[in-house]
């Protein structure tokens, strides 16, 4: 398997081209309603039509070329790739920057037994996997793993220098293949998907989604004919549309349960010596790997009806990518009580407290109305334009100030930040609360600000920034007495250690 060069499957070609024309199906549905399905008085009005159809053709063909052409080997210690028909591009990856090897599995990859295959590198901070293999068989990625492994080990045996016999490195090889001690960390219930499901965002997106392609097509709906069937039905009164709504909202509720149970069903968490797997869907499938090394920092999210319940959303920051996305967000645990959730993370990760056995350091009570007062005057010109406009019925828009006002309280006493010798937590909230977990080592960036009405005060608010995706992950404390914010400035800045680990880790 040295320099033997392989082809994906052909299946590749048809997903690679599907990618594409996915994202034209809206513009080609929009022109193929706006130019209608009768017969046309003249072959110029056919024009948006052959247009579409020929960059139809056009990716076609490039999905086809771009399998045609992809190759990938194994030669001198490196992942080679190489793919172009008249601009080639290659890719050498040395397997000791190889990190992890992602999967996915969608619906053509199941019906032939596929998977993609996204390479994640040490050196890769963007989001993006440095090397997908589109379609490949399950066999097939699972020997480039091996081999990737194979070839790292004998590169260490040979760096130090062993004196080994060749029967004795590929036995020492073989080991390190065969022996991986593998457990189920956390495995999502039926219940629990149910009530992931349940408590989700997913109806926001729904109706985000609906809202968009309103948007795309709304010159095509009959709004005068809609409004007229209103008016008919605001003769039967409140309760009617009430209904109405009442049967819309529960439809888009049962939309966003079928989505999430989609997304999340079998989720599992697997932990394989220095690393944890992650595997979740459906329809599709996906497996994604992280080094323990590459975390970054843990994030645990409570919207406000999980805090009610006393279940969380366990996030991981890390530095390794996720299923190929932008982001580098992977979801630890969808749905966990707090109650049962310290014990898996500890397991996972060992190098966090997650005890929290001393006290979030608050703002100080002279802070309270910085996390208020903005949201008042933000409001201010909204209500005097409701009010002109709508008068009478715009003076309800009054009433906006009490909600405002209680989310700057609930701010207030969400806030907050504790600190020990080798780990920072931040407290805040927007709407959900997020409580941030993070090692000294892995702070980027640790800044504190103040503006000209927070210097009176004499508070200050900090922000940290751990590497993650392209711009990196914040996470912050607001309006803190000035001696807390040089309080953890001071914890930061002494470090002595920090500058060596940072080398070491990359």
């Amino acid at each position: 398997m040295m320099s033997e060069k392989y082809k994906l499957h052909p299946v590749s070609a048809i997903i690679n081209s599907f990618k594409t024309l996915k994202e034209m199906f809206l513009p080609f549905l929009i022109i193929v309603v706006a130019n209608g399905f009768s017969a046309k008085e003249s072959i110029w009005e056919y024009i948006p039509l052959l247009i579409m159809a020929l960059f139809f053709v056009m990716f076609l063909v490039s999905g086809i070329i771009k399998w045609w052409t992809f190759v990938y080997w194994f030669e001198d210690n490196e992942l080679r790739v190489k793919y172009g028909l008249f601009i080639k591009k290659k890719r050498y990856i040395p397997f000791d920057r190889i990190q992890s090897f992602n999967y996915k599995e969608g619906i053509f990859h199941r019906i032939f037994g596929l998977v993609q295959v996204m390479v994640e590198t040490a050196g890769g901070n963007d989001g993006k996997p440095e090397v997908v293999l589109t379609a490949v068989t399950r066999e097939r990625a699972k020997q480039i793993e091996q081999e990737t492994k194979r070839k790292k080990v004998l590169s260490v045996i040979e760096e130090e220098s062993t004196v080994l016999d060749d029967e004795e490195h590929l036995e020492q090889v073989q080991q390190e293949q065969t022996v991986t001690d593998s457990e189920v960390i956390y495995k999502i219930s039926m219940k629990d998907l149910f009530l992931l499901a349940t408590t989700s965002n997913s109806v926001g997106v729904v109706l985000a989604g609906v809202v968009a392609v309103l948007s795309q097509v709304s010159e095509f709906i009959p709004y005068d004919r809609i409004f007229n069937e209103l008016s008919v039905f605001m003769e039967f009164g409140f309760l009617v549309i009430a209904m109405m709504v009442f049967i819309g909202l529960i439809l888009t509720w049962i939309l966003s349960v079928i989505i999430t149970f989609i997304n999340y069903y079998d989720f599992t968490i697997i932990k394989e010596e220095d690393r944890f797997v992650v595997t979740q869907g459906l329809l599709e499938k996906k497996r994604v790997t992280i080094p323990n090394n590459r975390v970054q920092a843990i994030k645990i999210v409570e919207n406000p009806l999980r805090q009610w319940i006393k279940c969380a959303t366990v996030v991981v920051e890390s530095a390794s990518g996720g299923y190929g996305e932008d982001s580098k967000k992977v979801t630890l645990f969808p749905l966990i009580s707090k109650k049962e959730m310290n014990g898996p993370l500890q397991q996972l990760f060992p190098q966090f407290d997650f005890q929290q056995s001393s006290q979030f350091v608050k703002p100080p009570r002279k802070a309270r109305p910085y996390f208020y007062r903005v949201k008042i005057v933000a409001l201010i010109p909204i209500v005097i334009v409701c009010s002109y406009v709508f008068f009478p019925y715009g003076l309800f828009s009054l009433l906006l100030f009490v909600p405002a006002f209680l989310l700057g309280i609930w701010q207030y006493k969400t806030n907050g930040y504790m600190i020990n010798e080798l780990q920072l937590i931040l407290r805040y909230r927007v709407i959900s609360r997020v409580t941030f977990f993070v090692e000294k080592k892995r702070i980027q960036a640790l800044n504190s600000s103040q503006n000209f009405f927070q210097k009176r005060k004499r508070v200050a608010s900090i922000q940290a920034t751990v590497m993650s995706g392209i711009a990196g992950e914040t996470a912050y404390a607001h309006h803190l007495d000035e001696s807390d914010a040089n309080r953890v400035l001071t914890w930061f800045e002494h470090s002595g250690e920090r500058k060596d680990e940072e080398i070491e880790e990359s």
